[in-house]
């Protein structure tokens, strides 16, 4: 009983991460494709708002200087 209540709230302090990535996801998806020319520019604005993590962590390297 004592695993399963510890593994509930490992995934508990968790959801708020997801929140952020989800909310991070449509807005980004709204973005991309609101400045898509085309179909196809708006497909690949949703694959990119799919790994807009990486975009903002490399960006954020970049103007680190790192």
């Amino acid at each position: 009983m004592e695993n399963k209540e510890k593994n509930c709230s490992n995934m508990n302090q968790s959801a708020p991460a997801g929140a952020v990535y989800g909310l991070g996801l449509i807005g980004a998806a709204i973005y991309f494709i609101a400045n898509a020319c085309s179909f196809w520019a708006g497909v690949v604005g949703f694959l990119k708002a799919i790994v807009w993590p990486a975009f903002l962590v490399y960006e954020a390297l970049k103007a680190l200087g790192a």
